[in-house]
């Protein structure tokens, strides 16, 4: 993860124009900064632009203010040009996933009239909006190029702090040696309304790609993990499960025994596993291949950087 901090927010009613900063903006999801002139129903709802980028202009004898170049977030400590497309940038509730390295540059602009070149063609990066909420500046970003895991332990004793939760942990260190990044991880007793309601806030506020449960998928009266997950999930990945099934069979007929569902919500995919720490690794191992395909297809990301601009550096052209 990359963090960096927001140094301008800026908008403008018309096209073709330099933007304005303000004081505080309300980005509204799958359409942009409220009032923007470039906001809508588009990949580029939103656009981004490296601060340092800004100032080594400036260093050249360049006049250009916040928001001259076009940008609605001008941003120091973050790099945009060499992020990957589908990266997800995160700021308060906003939750932005970059669409587009670089533009067409438009000769007839101010900056390039002044100065015979411009920035933004190759440092300005271009996003949807997938979550909204408020920002100004000095506000932190954080900058996600990897996978991210959220784990939900459901446990009567461990919530009830009467046993440790090492299932987390154990998931933790395996999902990092396979390079994903652990984003958060919450503990609830084996009630059902609770657990989906934390479920269904993960998905909802794109706060992870992969959401791990751990506990409550055997028979037991109090395990109701599968149920809860049922109760808000949009797609059922019955392979996975089967999988899981099939493959720890080999390790202990007790697999059979497991309840456990994998399914979707939004752009998140939930995998259900057992509570015991050596059983979680297990399922989750079996499984770890498929995995990392599916949550590529279900986000539409791709690992390979962006180049150049060009038709082929935008989402839509990779999806």
């Amino acid at each position: 993860m990359q963090e960096g901090t927001i140094i301008a927010v800026c908008a403008s009613k018309g096209k073709g124009t330099a933007k304005e900063p303000m004081q505080k903006s309300v980005i509204k999801a799958d359409w942009g900064i409220e009032n923007d002139a470039h906001a809508g129903n588009w990949h580029r709802q939103i656009s981004l632009l490296s601060y340092e980028k800004v100032e080594a202009f400036r260093s050249k004898g360049a006049p250009v203010k916040d928001g001259d170049f076009g940008e609605n977030l001008l941003v120091q400590g973050i790099d945009f040009r060499n992020l990957p497309i589908g990266a997800i940038c995160k700021v308060g509730d906003v939750v932005l996933e970059i669409t587009q390295i670089g533009k067409e540059c438009h000769s007839g602009c101010d900056i390039f009239q002044k100065m015979g070149t411009c920035i933004m063609p190759k440092e300005g990066v271009f996003a949807r909006v997938l979550h909204g909420g408020t920002v100004q500046p000095a506000m932190t970003m954080q900058v996600f190029t990897k996978y991210r895991v959220f784990i939900l332990c459901a446990s009567d004793q461990g919530y009830a702090k009467k046993r440790v939760d090492e299932s987390t942990g154990a998931l933790v260190r395996l999902m990092e040696a396979h390079d994903y990044e652990v984003v958060g991880s919450s503990l609830l007793p084996d009630d059902r309304a609770m657990l989906s309601a934390k479920m269904a806030e993960v998905c909802d506020t794109y706060q992870a790609d992969l959401l791990l449960t751990t506990g409550g998928t055997g028979l037991a009266s109090r395990d109701v993990t599968p149920e809860a997950t049922l109760d808000i999930s949009e797609r059922l990945v019955p392979g996975l499960s089967e999988l899981m099934r099939m493959r720890c069979l080999t390790i202990t007929d007790r697999a059979s025994l497991s309840r456990g569902i994998c399914a979707t919500r939004r752009r998140t995919l939930i995998v259900n596993l057992p509570g015991s720490p050596r059983a979680a690794v297990e399922n989750l191992e079996a499984v770890l291949s498929p995995l990392e395909h599916g949550m590529s297809m279900l986000t539409g990301r791709m690992k390979e950087c962006a180049s150049v601009f060009g038709a082929e550096n935008t989402l839509e052209n990779i999806t």
